[in-house]
């Protein structure tokens, strides 16, 4: 998958309610397909059912990691020859759109999270037998379901910890964190370790839409009533989720003023040995492990009632159109849960597989640092996975807009977030 941080923890939707919209760009728009739905290949003289898959994440890097996972499905299903696609994450959702509205879609294709959702309600994805439901990391395989349907099949996941400096809080006098620690706990160390003249800070949150639904499980409140269609924030969870991120900022939170915001910048500040805590995704342990000198490691982040930790997923799904149902659903199958497919991807750092055999991890579990790897594992018993509609950027937009009215002290924070209920509801109309 494209890591969160590439995608300044957002997603770049093609959002559509119904397959029927789709059809609008299809006639301005090529395909992204390279083959006719449900032909056949030749080799050594045997005709094959072909499987055509279309992907994102294998892009700039992992294109032969994905072409070993497929020479070792195929040499278990000789039967079956799967043809791959592999497209820059910027294009894929602009071609798989318009695949889908020709109906030249491949029989097969990846999508994150976000996009999942919107397409199982749009009709356009086949229900995917499963052979094995129990090889998948519970949590992670529930949330490519729809409807009580399983649509999609997790093939990779990122999350977010807290990342914390040892040394500044050794410095500090402090114990390290543990994953019995709550808000209160980090705000105290955060206070604790922040020394502004020496440019030191205790913490570093974004106040933004992503760490604000995640704030928001995380003191039991819940961003979308159950049917999804509308926005229930302004309560008094949303209020504490919040107040959470706003009061840390120029307290023991670098501001909009001391370049907080602006690209790298805390990645940079924590590099520096200059912020105590940090709630950021997995994807940064390779360029930290660089830094020299770096004394660093991590912890589930802290709940205030509960926990909860965000969850980045992508998934395989089969279109509603693929006439090999059958050995497609066996290549999905095994890309996101076969032996040979953990091993590949823990071995080429490609993210981490969705299986529930703990024991699968112990080679990425025993890489240093961070020394407490378990922390990643231990994040996916309760997970905060991002709210969905149709109207997605805007949705995220209107949540970002109002929760820096509050920040900046334009709104009280119960006033803004009203206004950005009642915005969002509006668009949901």
């Amino acid at each position: 998958m494209k890591t969160p941080k590439t995608r300044s923890l957002g997603v770049k939707l093609i959002a559509f309610s119904a397959v029927s919209m789709l059809a609008l760009t299809a006639c301005s728009q090529g395909s992204a397909t390279k083959q006719e739905p449900g032909s056949t290949s030749s080799g050594d003289g045997d005709s094959k059912t072909v499987v055509r898959y279309m992907n994102f994440s294998a892009n700039g890097g992992n294109e032969e990691t994905l072409a070993a996972i497929e020479a070792a499905f195929e040499a278990a299903n000789t039967d079956i020859d799967v043809q791959i696609e592999t497209l820059p994450y910027d294009d894929y959702f602009t071609k798989l759109q318009t695949a889908v509205a020709g109906k030249t879609v491949s029989d097969a294709f990846e999508l994150n999270y976000e996009n999942f959702v919107t397409y199982a309600a749009s009709g356009a994805l086949a229900e995917i037998p499963v052979s094995n439901t129990s090889a998948y990391s519970p949590r992670v395989f529930e949330a490519f379901q729809h409807d009580g349907k399983q649509y999609g099949l997790p093939v990779s996941f990122s999350n977010v910890v807290l990342f914390y400096n040892k040394d500044l809080f050794d410095k500090a006098g402090l114990d390290y964190p543990t994953a019995d620690w709550t808000w209160e706990d980090e705000q105290k160390a955060a206070e604790a370790i922040t020394d502004k003249d020496a440019g030191v800070w205790g913490d570093y949150q974004p106040i933004s839409f992503h760490e604000f639904y995640k704030a928001l499980a995380q003191t039991g409140g819940q961003f979308l009533n159950d049917s999804g269609t509308e926005a229930t924030i302004a309560t008094p969870q949303g209020e504490a989720a919040a107040t959470w991120l706003i009061e840390k900022s120029g307290v023991s939170m670098p501001t909009e003023a001391d370049g907080a915001g602006t690209p790298d910048f805390d990645t940079n500040l924590f590099k520096e040995g200059k912020l105590g805590m940090w709630h950021s995704g997995i994807w940064m342990f390779g360029g930290l492990a660089e830094v020299e000198g770096l004394n660093w490691d991590i912890v589930v982040e802290p709940g205030n009632t509960q926990k909860a930790s965000a969850l980045f997923a992508n998934g395989a799904a089969i279109s509603a159109t693929s006439p090999n149902l059958e050995a497609t659903a066996k290549w999905v199958e095994f890309l996101t849960s076969s032996k040979e497919m953990v091993d590949l991807r823990l071995e080429k750092a490609w993210e981490l597989p969705p299986v529930a055999d703990d024991a699968l991890f112990a080679p990425y579990l025993e890489q240093t640092p961070p020394e407490n790897r378990q922390a990643v594992i231990d994040s996916l018993d309760a997970i905060a996975m991002p709210p969905v509609v149709v109207q997605q950027q805007e949705m995220q937009d209107i949540v970002g807009e109002e929760l820096s009215n509050a920040a900046a002290g334009r709104k009280d924070v119960a006033t803004a977030l009203q206004d950005a209920q009642d915005r969002i509801n509006a668009t949901l109309e």
